[in-house]
């Protein structure tokens, strides 16, 4: 732990684990978003582009997983910001996917996965994976470097 922290005793419990925990959380993310896409194909099929909406739990994963990512770059500034960019650019991803998703259904053709918003959490995916798994890994890195 830093000699000043910002959140005092949460860094103390939390600095070990919170690779483990943004990990966690990005694979939950990914499982909610099958369940989204999921979720917005019934929609669409039972009530056209006016009865597809925003599916809560994704969207709750996503405010906690850009918050997580924002209290981890205070503990680890480089990596934290880098994971923060990454998981604001499949917010982004996944906000523009959602409105291709009610273009899709007006115009009564198949809904296509969310590509980009999967493609961008495969990419969070491997950098939380990369942070948190980085000691499995560490002595041919070192070898190497």
């Amino acid at each position: 732990m830093y000699a000043l922290s910002l959140f005092g005793p949460v860094d103390a419990l939390l600095e070990p684990v919170i690779g483990f925990l943004l990990l966690g959380l990005v694979l939950a993310n990914l499982a909610v978003r099958g369940l989204a896409f999921r979720s917005h194909k019934r929609e669409a099929s039972e009530g056209g582009a006016e009865a597809i909406s925003r599916y809560l739990p994704l969207e709750a994963a996503n405010v906690v997983l850009i918050l997580g990512s924002f209290y981890f770059m205070t503990l680890e500034h480089h990596a934290g910001i880098v994971l923060s960019v990454l998981v604001l650019g499949m917010f982004i991803s996944d906000f523009f996917e959602f409105e291709a998703r009610k273009v899709e259904a007006r115009r009564d053709v198949p809904l296509e996965p969310p590509n980009s918003a999967i493609a961008a959490s495969v990419l969070v995916l491997l950098y939380a994976g990369y942070v948190s798994l980085f000691f499995v890994i560490e002595p041919l890195w070192n070898a190497i470097i």
